[in-house]
């Protein structure tokens, strides 16, 4: 088929020839204001000569030097550059000759006025004015035909525009218009599943090609829409099992996602993926910072000799929580392991976070307590010592006495222990714990006081992280450092040994034991502030505190409490 050319090059040539139009009416317009910019003052200078005129003969009796200066302005006037322009080549020759004939005729008037014949002056003023009413009238003439021939080229400009414009419009509705609405037309009929449709035919190259490309399309979709017809079927099946999938994780992922980590919870968890993937087995490891791990095992066990089981890591922004182990005699659903492992890695992150929020919130507390005790009764009580002494040196010699020195010596000694004991509270209280982990803790503590004194001190800690609250670690903390304290100082002991254990009752005890002196010293201390107070640490973790005798000799410190869950065997 014969093309008649290129559509966006008949348009193209369309808008240059508007263009060209209006550039010509704008250039047109310019050029005609540029040489009618002096039209205005020239008729007020050529109007301005006939007062002039008159001014001579007015003047002509006044004295010399007056009628020559206006002689000179008259000229200056005549000989302007607004008048001069009367004399270019685009002027019309009655305007050039009657300016002509004006200069001429003042070349008589200035021989009359220079003479001081009024006479002669005065009889040939009324031609000389005429002539110059001549001048103004062509200057008038002449603005005005300027004037109608912008407005006539405008008129003529636009209507060419208008005509133009018009035949742009029809051409576009015949050619462009109706060729897209019948291919729009085409496109709504393919967008209804109808693929078998005729397109326009046109003249243009642009809408032919555009007319195959959605022919060729249609085809195109005929045939992938049968296609498609077959995967689908495919890919429900596919998306039944994943929607089945996304749910386990939901209902899991909200079990799961809690501040506590609740150990039955992922137990359950592990139930439900083993049923519904048709496990063998499945445990979860849970790796603790003190190299410790907890197990959790679906309901079906964990065999002995496990071979062939398949690890997937619980992995959370590259820090390692443990791992998920499978065995399956079926081949594994990789994504979904993978998936669940994120999920229980994630519970188990929110689980460490919020345990640290908590310590970190008990110690910064308690460091505020500890500033305040140390800037005022630590502030008090140093001031009271330095008092005391210099009451001692001040005392007059007349005035001390036993009873004095006895009541003096009691006070400063009073002070000296409150000094002492203050130091130790707040000693306490800036112990820290920068991980939920209080074997860590119980360390640093220990390692505090092996400074302080050649007793030797031991830790024997088994107790998984999950049995503890972050909020229990610090009162655990304070009351091991407050028994071990008091071991060191007044059970002359050789040995201290701290023992953290799970009972088999399921009961947690820790246990201070010294092979000191024995429990006799307690006895003097029985209502002493630091005793009652591990009493009243040992209620907030509802549990007890009791004092026994060892059989080797010495004394133990027994705290028993209850764990914040169950254990994951009992």
């Amino acid at each position: 088929m014969l093309k008649r050319g290129s559509l966006t090059s008949t348009i193209f040539g369309l808008m240059l020839v508007l263009i060209f139009l209006s550039s010509s009416l704008a250039l047109y317009a310019i050029v005609n204001l540029s040489f009618s910019l002096g039209d205005s003052r020239a008729i007020n200078a050529s109007g301005s000569l006939r007062m002039q005129s008159y001014r001579l003969l007015l003047l002509s009796n006044s004295g010399s030097n007056i009628v020559t200066d206006k002689i000179k302005e008259f000229e200056n006037t005549l000989n302007s550059n607004v008048l001069q322009n009367s004399l270019k080549w685009y002027t019309p020759k009655t305007l050039s000759d009657q300016y002509l004939l004006v200069i001429d005729k003042w070349q008589v008037m200035k021989a009359y006025a220079q003479a001081g014949n009024t006479q002669r002056y005065s009889d040939s003023l009324r031609d000389f004015v005429d002539t110059i009413d001549i001048l103004v009238m062509e200057i008038e003439l002449f603005a005005a035909y300027k004037l109608k021939l912008l407005v006539l080229s405008q008129v003529i400009g636009l209507t060419l525009m208008l005509i133009v414009a018009g035949v742009a419009v029809i051409f576009t509705r015949r050619r462009v218009v109706k060729p897209l609405q019948l291919l729009m037309d085409s496109a709504i009929t393919i967008s209804q599943g109808n693929f078998k449709v005729d397109m326009p035919k046109t003249d243009y190259i642009e809408l032919t090609a555009l007319s195959n490309a959605l022919k060729k399309t249609a085809s195109e979709l005929s045939n992938l829409y049968e296609d498609l017809e077959n995967q689908v079927a495919e890919k429900t099946l596919a998306l039944t099992r994943a929607n089945n999938e996304l749910n386990f994780l939901h209902d899991n992922l909200i079990m799961l996602h809690s501040d506590r980590l609740d150990y039955k919870a992922l137990k359950s968890a592990l139930n439900q993926m083993q049923n519904y993937e048709n496990l063998n087995f499945l445990r979860l490891v849970i790796e603790h910072e003190d190299q410790s791990q907890d197990i959790i095992e679906a309901s079906h066990g964990w065999p002995e000799n496990s071979q062939n089981s398949v690890c997937f890591p619980l992995q959370l922004d590259k820090v390692r929580q443990g791992y998920l182990e499978v065995i399956s005699s079926e081949q594994l659903n990789n994504p979904l392991f993978k998936n669940f492992a994120v999920m229980l890695a994630r519970s188990i992150t929110i689980h460490n976070a919020t345990e640290q929020r908590q310590q970190l919130a008990l110690m910064e507390e308690r460091a505020v307590i500890a500033r305040e005790l140390h800037d005022s009764l630590g502030q008090l009580l140093s001031f009271l010592k330095i008092q005391v002494s210099l009451l001692r040196k001040k005392l007059p010699d007349n005035c001390r006495n036993e009873d004095v020195e006895n009541q003096i010596v009691e006070i400063n000694d009073g002070v000296s222990f409150a000094y002492a004991q203050l130091r130790e509270l707040l000693s306490t209280f800036r112990l820290t714990i920068k991980e939920p982990n209080l074997n860590h803790a119980l360390e640093v503590m220990l390692d505090q006081l092996r400074a302080q004194t050649d007793i030797k001190l031991s830790l024997n800690y088994k107790l998984s992280a999950h049995l503890l609250e972050a909020k229990q670690h610090i009162h655990i903390l304070q009351l091991t450092r407050e028994a071990t304290l008091n071991a060191i100082k007044h059970a002359n002991a050789k040995h201290i040994v701290i023992d953290c254990q799970l009972t088999t009752s399921g009961i947690i005890n820790i246990a201070i034991s010294d092979d000191g002196v024995g429990v006799s010293h307690l006895k003097e201390r029985d209502q002493h502030f630091g005793i009652g107070i591990m009493h009243e640490r040992a209620s907030k973790l509802n549990g007890q505190l009791s004092f026994s005798a060892n059989a080797q000799g010495g004394t133990t410190v027994t705290l028993s409490f209850p764990p914040q869950q169950e254990p994951l065997n009992g």
